[in-house]
């Protein structure tokens, strides 16, 4: 094994454990919002229970969720109207009773919705459509093989897991598994690392013996064509 690689092992590694531990900090941030905490420190605290609240909260919302629209089958508009003739007939009858029993009626507030975080969330969603966009067009115009096979793999897997499960039970496996992997990395820290070593080694020796039989005898195109389509992008 080289130099080349171990550093190139260490450095990844190194990635794995900043990005779960919730260190790296946004690279654009002005004076003002130096004191406010960066969006992915939020996120690292929320996965790694340091707000048991929130978390707690988290998890408990999409596990009922999940319950509903799984277990007992629910629909959503059914849901949502059957909520509301509830939530509906008890502020009418506490609404009427009230004057009855010569007590104060319910006080119901204001609902709305806030202008700002709607704008925040669209605004971050656009940005991750668009860079998943750019990240599908990188792939598609041949420039990386590897990319291309582990998307390609990636793509099939997935197909296959979702014959095993509908949309709804493999986003909530996936937002369990958020609250729980993270939380055991870091208490399991050095074992995880060595498990990650060893199964890294192997990868990098199965895909010399896939890169020497399979991609060292795909032809490449010439190194002009690859400069053209760069100038053109």
């Amino acid at each position: 094994m080289s130099d080349h690689e171990d550093k190139h092992e260490e450095s990844l590694l190194e990635k794995i454990s900043e990005k779960v531990k919730g260190h790296d900090l946004s690279s654009s941030s002005s004076d003002s919002d130096d004191d406010k905490p960066s969006e992915s420190s939020m996120k690292a605290d929320i996965f790694l229970w340091r707000n048991k609240k929130i978390s707690a909260g988290a998890l408990g919302v999409a596990t009922v969720i999940w319950v509903l629209f799984e277990l007992l089958e629910y629909h959503l508009l059914t849901l949502v109207c059957h909520l509301l003739i509830l939530a509906l007939a008890l502020l009418f009858l506490w609404s009427n009773a009230a004057t009855f029993i010569h007590k104060s009626p319910p006080r119901i507030p204001e609902v709305q919705i806030p202008k700002d975080p709607v704008l925040e969330f669209a605004q971050a969603l656009r940005f991750e459509i668009n860079r998943g966009f750019a990240v599908l067009r990188d792939i598609a115009s041949g420039r990386d093989l590897k990319k291309f096979l582990s998307v390609i793999a990636g793509l099939w897997v997935l197909s296959i897991v979702g014959n095993w499960c509908n949309f709804l039970t493999l986003f909530y496996i996936v937002f369990v598994l958020l609250h729980t992997l993270p939380v055991l990395y870091e208490k399991y820290e050095d074992k995880v690392d060595q498990l990650t070593e060893k199964a890294w080694h192997e990868i990098k020796k199965q895909y010399a013996v896939f890169d020497a039989k399979v991609l060292s005898k795909i032809p490449k195109r010439p190194l002009k064509e690859k400069e053209k389509e760069k100038k053109k992008d």
